[in-house]
């Protein structure tokens, strides 16, 4: 006997959540009569970085060449550089040339930056070299300089007397000296007044010292190249703290050697390769106004608290490098670097090496710090 199959009975697929594995999409109908849309490109996740403007991008010091190409560091190598692009350069160019009043040296605010301007005529037109200068003035604790060192030089506070940094062009003596001043106005108070040529960071103002009196500063700018008429200036004003810029004229020299031995706190800086450089170079200075040699190294010596050399190392991050040496702030008792800058001959290896020592086993540099 033969028996049919029995019919199969369809199976309805159940609905499920999962995807199905290679099921091709299915292309809706669309009229005769009516235009396909075409397929949109894909949105990217992300909209295009715009390029930086010059306020956005990190940089010390900007090169404008007269051609109008902007070089800065290249960050990888000490003293390579690199194109620089912006969007607003020339408008930057722009406000350089629209700052120039006549002085080679000038400040420019441009954006949030502060920058120190020097401009320079040279055989193929005008070149800008552009330093841009802190937002703020930064924490002296902050700038890598070894923290002994630091509580050495704020321990100065009350003294009397001249606090000299020296070292190449653009190695921070200016950020060091003003971040010091900035300090003893917080912690004394008392009135400060600088003489700038230009003006590079924000001194200007009043500050609340620790001790709950006041402290004020008044910036001020040379005018004409005439440091000691700003001097002469400062000390008919009666501040407590005197910031002289940079020390390079022979009047300038001679004036702060003169305030720093009548009663006021003076902080300068001066090109120098060593410390020993810094205080002749200051001598020198001094006996071109027409200042006898023995009496400018006689006011330097009754003067000097200390004296700072500083250089900058790295390429993408700069570390401070300093070499120094204090005098007693007490101008009444002996001391060795007092009596090494009369003999004539300075040189201070042998007590740079002592108090570098003592610092770093805690010991006091003298009998009584100031």
């Amino acid at each position: 006997m033969i028996f049919a199959p029995k019919p199969i009975k369809p199976v309805t697929p159940q609905p499920t959540n999962q995807p199905v594995q290679n099921q091709q999409p299915t292309t809706p109908n669309i009229p005769q009569n009516q235009p396909s849309i075409p397929a949109q490109p894909e949105q990217p996740a992300y909209e295009a970085s715009q390029p930086k403007k010059i306020d956005d991008i990190w940089f010390s010091d900007l090169y404008f060449t007269p051609e109008k190409i902007a070089y800065v560091r290249d960050g990888q190598s000490q003293f390579g550089l690199k194109v620089l692009e912006a969007p607003d350069l020339m408008d930057f160019h722009k406000a350089l040339e629209e700052g120039f009043q006549g002085n080679s040296s000038y400040s420019l605010t441009y954006g949030t930056s502060m920058y120190r301007i020097e401009r320079i005529k040279t055989v193929t037109g005008i070149h800008y070299t552009a330093r841009r200068m802190p937002r703020k003035i930064p924490d002296i604790y902050q700038l890598g300089i070894p923290e002994l060192l630091v509580n050495q030089l704020i321990s100065l506070n009350t003294a009397t007397g001249l606090i000299l940094f020296c070292g190449p062009t653009g190695m921070g003596k200016t950020t060091t000296a003003t971040a010091l001043l900035k300090t003893f106005l917080e912690n004394e108070g008392g009135f400060a007044y600088t003489i700038e040529d230009p003006p590079e960071m924000p001194l200007d103002g009043v500050y609340k010292s620790k001790k709950r009196g006041l402290g004020l500063c008044k910036q001020t700018e040379v005018i004409n190249h005439c440091w000691d008429a700003g001097l002469k200036s400062a000390l008919r004003s009666k501040p407590r703290y005197i910031l002289v810029g940079e020390i390079r004229t022979p009047e300038t020299a001679s004036e702060c050697l003169r305030a720093a031995t009548s009663g006021h706190m003076v902080i300068s800086t001066i090109h120098a390769n060593n410390l020993e450089d810094g205080l002749n170079a200051l001598i020198k200075y001094a006996t071109s106004s027409g200042m006898g040699e023995e009496l400018a190294a006689d006011l330097l010596a009754r003067g000097i608290l200390a004296v700072v050399h500083q250089t900058l190392t790295g390429t993408v991050k700069l570390s401070p490098q300093l070499h120094y040496c204090f005098a007693n702030p007490d101008p009444l008792q002996a001391d060795q670097m007092r009596m090494i800058i009369r003999d004539g001959k300075i040189n201070l290896g042998t007590m740079m090496e002592q108090q570098q020592a003592k610092l770093l086993q805690g010991r006091p540099l003298f009998k009584k710090d100031y």
